[in-house]
């Protein structure tokens, strides 16, 4: 019998890949049917996606953009379910097309079970994104339209 990977483990496959651009390889991390909740997500960003084929779908449209992203300052908290863990850690955020850093916090909740990810939470400051990608006055602009 073969020991699968921990959420420690996992989590940092997942970190390291979107680390180096390896959109394409990152749904092979998770289970078929998982779900991704993002509760601070803004449009264009989805709040939620279910099954290993919409994440892929969402990884591999992040492949086509700008957008770079390297994690640092990683902390991985153990919780007493051997399935969860908290990672807390900063993107250092770059857009290749107009040669702009900026860095963002997160915090993300997985559970992950015989070394797949069942489940996330992504606390991902999308605002923080937004901003760092020149995004914030449409997304603004688009938000007020729809209270109108």
């Amino acid at each position: 019998m073969t020991e699968s990977a921990s959420p420690r483990e996992i989590f940092m496959r997942l970190s390291s890949g979107i680390s180096a651009g390896r959109w394409h390889e990152l749904a092979t991390l998770y289970a078929d049917d998982a779900v991704v909740e993002q509760p601070f997500a803004v449009p264009p960003a989805p709040a939620r996606l279910e099954g290993r084929d919409v994440i892929d779908t969402h990884f591999r449209a992040a492949a086509d953009g700008p957008l770079e992203l390297r994690a640092s300052n990683v902390v991985v908290h153990e919780t007493t379910d051997p399935e969860v863990i908290i990672a807390e850690f900063d993107y250092q955020g770059r857009i290749t097309t107009a040669d702009h850093d900026f860095t963002v916090a997160n915090i993300q909740v997985l559970r992950v079970r015989d070394g797949l990810i069942l489940a996330t939470r992504d606390y991902h400051d999308h605002l923080g994104l937004a901003q760092g990608m020149g995004r914030l006055p449409d997304l603004l602009t688009a938000l007020t339209a729809d209270d109108e």
